[in-house]
């Protein structure tokens, strides 16, 4: 399928999707050691993450998400190389996944804020547009929310100086619905951005619940349903046309997360024209 360039600049892919042929990750953590080791959780892995840049241009994506765990160094001359691949690929470094911490925590959430922060010279290095943090794994408590509020108005202060949007996701306990996720973005007063997720709410009403944030959403990790009949385009389509509707214009983080096609990069690309096809229906229209 070919791309208008309108429509190419909808699309994203996170490293995430990559997962298995890059096959391993660095467990960076709030209490961990500054350089984490290499483990081979996915395997040994087919391709480094500095050559992704690369590979997404030639497949006409030109936008990449990085998540924390897939940088083997936070070395500036390491950060400085995967710079310049992205930027010899015209591949755009769109978000920095930061994969761990806890904002909700009372008795973490301090450090996990600094430890958070620390991150945000990375993604100005890495030319990253936003930074991607979990605001809490905690109960939705009235006190949870309240501190996950008071660090992230904080971090955004300090992301936004340095020319970078911090973004939070509809993700992890602190947020299971649209009430508590619009509470923290009402209190925050557009300080913080949403990534939208289609995957995080799999359960009854999830397509309700997902109309009620996606006209919010500034960014969308696109995650498809597969099972062994392949991909569910009925649930994808739906998750796009709702986002459509409710006004997001955003790119369209493409997330693979399955074993169904061997290639990820298959995965990637049936989710991807399934998208262009519902995109092309409702512009038509």
């Amino acid at each position: 399928m070919s791309f208008a360039i309108d429509l190419a600049d909808r699309f994203a892919v996170s490293t995430w999707s990559l997962h298995r042929a890059l096959g391993g990750i660095y467990p960076y953590r709030p209490d961990g050691v500054e350089t984490p080791t290499r483990q081979p959780a996915y395997g040994e892995g087919v391709v480094e993450l500095i050559d992704l840049p690369r590979q997404c241009a030639e497949h006409d994506i030109f936008r990449l998400e990085i998540c924390s765990f897939h940088l083997p160094s936070r070395l500036s001359s390491y950060v400085a190389d995967l710079r310049s691949a992205a930027e010899e690929a015209d591949v755009k470094v769109q978000t920095l996944l930061i994969e761990d911490g806890d904002l909700s925590d009372p008795e973490t959430a301090r450090r996990d804020a600094k430890w958070m922060a620390g991150w945000i010279d990375t993604a100005v290095a890495l030319g990253a547009e936003n930074m991607r943090v979990i605001a809490g794994k905690a109960q939705p408590s009235d006190a949870a929310l309240h501190r996950a509020e008071i660090h992230l108005r904080q971090l955004a202060e300090e992301a936004a100086d340095a020319g970078v949007r911090l973004v939070i996701e509809n993700w992890f306990d602190l947020l299971p619905g649209p009430a508590e996720l619009n509470r923290v973005l009402d209190a925050l007063n557009g300080k913080v951005g949403l990534n939208g997720d289609f995957g995080n709410w799999e359960r009854a009403g999830k397509y309700e619940d997902l109309a009620k944030i996606m006209g919010r959403a500034e960014l969308c990790h696109a995650k498809g349903r597969y099972s062994a009949a392949g991909l569910d385009a009925e649930d994808y389509a739906r998750c796009v046309e709702l986002s459509d509707a409710a006004g997001y214009r955003g790119p369209f983080t493409l997330i693979y997360d399955s074993q169904y096609h061997e290639d990820e990069w298959t995965g990637i690309l049936e989710e991807r024209d399934c998208i262009a096809g519902v995109l092309q229906k409702v512009t038509a229209a």
